[in-house]
């Protein structure tokens, strides 16, 4: 058997999604509740690796074995993480190989006061920002490019070329806006490093013109900063109608 969970976290306390000597990591939290329930050692594949700092909602992980109750888990796990759902999967699913596309949101606080309810929850920003410029280069990411400039140079990744279903920013209210990215796969620092980018266009530091050529491959130095990780968020992953239980 083969079993599916949905999960969301606060990553603010973790040192990211993978395991690390030392350090508190959402798999190894999630995954020793997973072994006092299901009394045996239980190894995660994720959808997506998370940094530290980044949040989840709506995180897929898979694992051998059959499915162990939400209820039994969620109350063994600390309150900065939560399975949402625990099922079983058709045999053999693999949650990071057989994901379509991700989605990740970003977003900023973009108004001179700060709000001590989006605190580690948005990027705030007081610089005044040009939107135009902002919806110009989401534009311009649908399609597919090399995002080497937005990943750092040193990188065990071989292959540079991202398929961007869908990318733009929308407003949420209260000065917060919101940059909405949908891709097969994702780099490290990937998302963080286009807000930076875009960042730094809406700021007039840079020109839109400029932001499309670093979809040409060029390298890392040429782009933004890379924008903080407490305003990221792994909303959902896409996997066929018959995975998705």
């Amino acid at each position: 058997m083969t079993a599916r969970l949905e999960i969301a976290y606060d990553g603010g306390g973790f040192a990211g999604w993978a395991r690390q000597p030392g350090q508190r990591t959402v798999q190894e939290t999630l995954e020793d509740a997973l072994a006092t329930v299901a009394r045996r050692p239980v190894e995660l594949t994720v959808a997506g690796r998370t940094d530290a700092g980044v949040h989840a909602r709506g995180q897929v992980a898979s694992h051998d074995g059959e499915p162990q109750s939400a209820r039994a888990l969620n109350g063994l796990l600390p309150d900065d993480v939560a399975v949402l759902r625990s099922e079983g999967a058709p045999e053999g699913f693999d949650a990071r190989r057989d994901a379509l596309s991700r989605t990740y949101r970003y977003r900023l606080l973009a108004r001179e006061a700060p709000d001590p309810f989006e605190l580690g929850r948005a990027l705030h920003v007081r610089t005044r920002l040009d939107r135009p410029a902002l919806d110009a280069c989401a534009a311009a990411l649908v399609g597919t490019h090399d995002f080497t400039a937005f990943t750092p140079t040193e990188t065990y990744h071989v292959r540079f070329e991202r398929d961007v279903m869908r990318a733009e920013w929308g407003d949420e209210g209260g000065g917060v806006l919101a940059f909405w990215i949908e891709a097969d796969t994702f780099m490290r620092r990937m998302v963080r490093g286009l807000v930076g980018t875009m960042l730094a266009v809406a700021s007039g530091r840079m020109t839109v013109e400029d932001f499309e050529t670093l979809l040409q491959g060029r390298p890392r130095d040429e782009a933004g900063d890379t924008a903080a990780a407490h305003g990221l968020y792994l909303e959902s992953v896409r996997y066929l109608s018959s995975e998705t239980g």
